[in-house]
């Protein structure tokens, strides 16, 4: 087995208020007024409260726009080379500023995990050339997975651990949703534009625990509801990438959960009863009601997953992490051997979980 020894987080500084962002949109979709109260009840019904952008001008007036044109309708809009130089020039500081109070000494392996740009040489090595580590540090990047990617990483971290004792492994996975917002009235794109936000995790991953605050990886279990291949995708197009994420994906899940989980239960010799802690990616406020109901379980079980919804919308795979770090930070001489049960979803429909224990 492997643990989770720390985990750090960082965002951008540019905060918004869930509704001053329905307001830069209703603005560029340039609605009329019933068209935005029907999308400021859209934001109000998220439960998100605040989120984080590399880009400031969701807060600015059209005159002050930093990427965007100083047009009120955005045009000409931003091709996919414009929002990847923009990736690329702030993906690194704040994949930095996540490893920040992390121990880096003896790392051996970089995991890098991101769907939301791209470019060559990547992150990875200017990650290994900025955290100052060994030009030699054996390097992985998982890439265009979608919110489920951050699993794909521990996954292997924990077969790196598995085949040498003296690995330590640092995970990090960066997002910047906010650059790919896309100016249409489909209500495919108006839920992405109310969910999706930027942010950064940094995890590192040992074989033994250098100390008692630790999460131990388990298990890992994987499916795919291929009825709902078409319900949630992430294409490349002219203008951004675009996320396809229909109303029917709640219920997608819910129809599908109960039999992954008891799959992931069975391969861990644990009982339903035995999970104490609960790490649900918030894809939105319907997907958790919709994992809470077919569980079992209330929103006070799935409570870590409703701060990060509210603090910071969903950064796609960078999400999770977030929530497993606030579990992490509970770890004592209490609740160590509590279970905790983690899933994510994506593209596919994809579902990808986890069993990791506190502690020891």
């Amino acid at each position: 087995m492997s643990y989770i020894t720390a985990i750090g987080t960082a965002v951008p500084s540019n905060r918004f208020a869930q509704l001053e962002i329905a307001d830069f949109m209703a603005r560029s979709l340039e609605l009329d007024e019933i068209e935005k109260h029907k999308l400021i009840a859209l934001y109000r019904s998220t439960k998100i409260q605040y989120r984080h952008s590399v880009l400031p001008d969701y807060g600015l007036p059209v005159e002050a726009y930093q990427f965007y044109p100083h047009a009120q309708n955005l045009e000409p809009f931003p091709s996919v080379a414009q929002r990847m130089q923009v990736y690329k020039q702030t993906a690194l500081p704040l994949c930095v500023e996540a490893t920040k109070g992390l121990s880096l000494e003896g790392i051996t392996h970089l995991i890098t995990v991101s769907c939301t740009g791209m470019y060559a040489p990547g992150l990875d090595i200017e990650l290994v050339q900025a955290l100052g580590l060994p030009t030699y540090t054996k390097r992985t990047a998982i890439n265009f997975m979608g919110c489920y990617g951050a699993f794909n990483g521990l996954k292997v971290a924990n077969d790196i651990c598995l085949a040498n004792p003296d690995a330590k492994v640092l995970l990090v996975s960066v997002e910047l949703c906010t650059l790919h917002f896309q100016k249409k009235k489909d209500l495919d794109f108006l839920l992405s534009n109310a969910l999706f936000s930027d942010g950064a995790a940094a995890v590192i991953i040992e074989p033994k625990a250098p100390h008692e605050k630790v999460l131990k990886l388990e298990s890992f279990y994987c499916d795919l509801f291929t009825e709902g291949q078409s319900d949630m995708a992430w294409h490349i197009a002219d203008f951004g990438f675009e996320m396809t994420l229909t109303s029917y994906v709640p219920q997608l899940i819910k129809n599908g959960i109960n039999q992954l989980v008891e799959s992931l239960l069975e391969a861990n010799g644990t009982r339903r009863d035995e999970i104490q802690y609960y790490a649900i990616h918030p894809g939105g406020r319907a997907i958790l009601e919709s994992v809470e109901l077919a569980l079992g379980i209330s929103s006070l079980d799935n409570q870590y997953a409703y701060e990060v919804l509210r603090d910071y919308g969903n950064m796609s795979s960078t999400t999770i992490l977030f929530v497993l770090n606030k579990i992490l930070g509970q770890v004592n001489e209490e609740n160590k051997g509590c279970r905790i049960l983690s899933c994510a979803f994506g593209p596919g429909l994809t579902v990808e979980s986890l069993i990791a224990k506190m502690g020891v």
